[in-house]
């Protein structure tokens, strides 16, 4: 049998009909490399313990194929010679899970599947990780990443891998979220080596909701005069703006500092803008 390294960790896949995720956190190097798996209207993997890799490949390929959960998981482990060492969790496009811990993972070690959900753990402080896991999702709302977020700071706060903290890792499938809108890859978030990884997360999250997470067409704010003595004022302070300047070299300027500060998935029309990147700019002019 190859050699796989022993990953101890606790993870949640899941999905909300929309979105499709696993998230994950242990005393483990680049925990997020290793676990995860999901694909938008197919469905999402975690395998972990004495981990197999390849459950994620072979995994989704019977997803695709229309397997439930309990059959792709059954596969899997089926003629795999150290399933008794292996963890999984899979959750199918239809929302239904199903979770596996082989009898030699190590203690404490195990699993519950609930409504789009399967939570997983081994070398944990006991089943109270897995429980909150659980618990938390299906009493949570809002977008699948929050939920999943919040599951996983519960089972932190439950007592996590009996080891320590190391890194983590949450990885969000949605049709056409990725960036531009070319693939499905919506959130792929990774903490390698931190000492308290699941705070470093959330950190990294916030800043993915300020770079790519689409505004909600009611907060945009319509560009009229005042909007725009806003922007070009805050360009002026910048430095980026000479006073007296025309409309056209406003927008010139105002597009290209878009352009640095990578925000073009938010500033998107000179009509209207998001209140967060006008926030951003007048933040940015201040400490200028």
């Amino acid at each position: 049998m190859p050699r796989a390294a022993r990953i101890a960790t606790f993870s949640i896949a899941a999905t909300d009909g929309t979105d499709w995720g696993v998230a994950v956190a242990s005393k483990f190097l680049a925990v997020g490399s290793a676990v995860p798996a999901a694909a938008a209207d197919l469905g999402a993997i975690a395998t972990q313990a004495l981990a197999n890799p390849s459950y994620k490949t072979q995994g989704m390929e019977l997803l695709a194929a229309g397997r439930p959960a309990s059959e792709v998981v059954e596969a899997l482990t089926g003629d795999d010679e150290g399933r008794e060492h292996r963890q999984v969790g899979v959750v199918d496009r239809h929302g239904t899970a199903a979770t596996y811990t082989g009898s030699e993972c190590h203690e404490w070690a195990g699993g519950r599947t609930g409504k789009g959900c399967a939570c997983q753990g081994n070398i944990l402080t006991g089943p109270e990780v897995v429980d909150a896991l659980l618990t938390t999702f299906e009493a949570s709302t809002g977008q699948l990443v929050d939920r999943l977020m919040a599951a996983l700071a519960a089972a932190d706060l439950a007592g996590g891998d009996r080891r320590g903290r190391q890194s983590a890792a949450i990885l969000i499938a949605r049709r056409h979220g990725g960036y531009g809108g070319f693939d499905d890859r919506m959130i792929d978030l990774r903490v390698e080596d931190h000492p308290k990884p699941i705070t470093e997360l959330a950190r990294l999250l916030e800043l993915w909701r300020l770079y790519f997470e689409k505004a909600e067409a009611g907060t945009l704010l319509r560009v009229g005069d005042t909007i725009q003595q806003r922007i070009r004022s805050a360009l002026e302070r910048a430095g980026r703006l000479a006073e007296g300047a025309d409309q056209k070299q406003l927008w010139q300027a105002f597009d290209a500092w878009v352009g640095e500060e990578n925000l073009e998935e938010r500033a998107s029309s000179h009509e209207l803008i998001d209140p967060l990147v006008l926030a951003q700019l007048e933040a940015h002019s201040s400490a200028g």
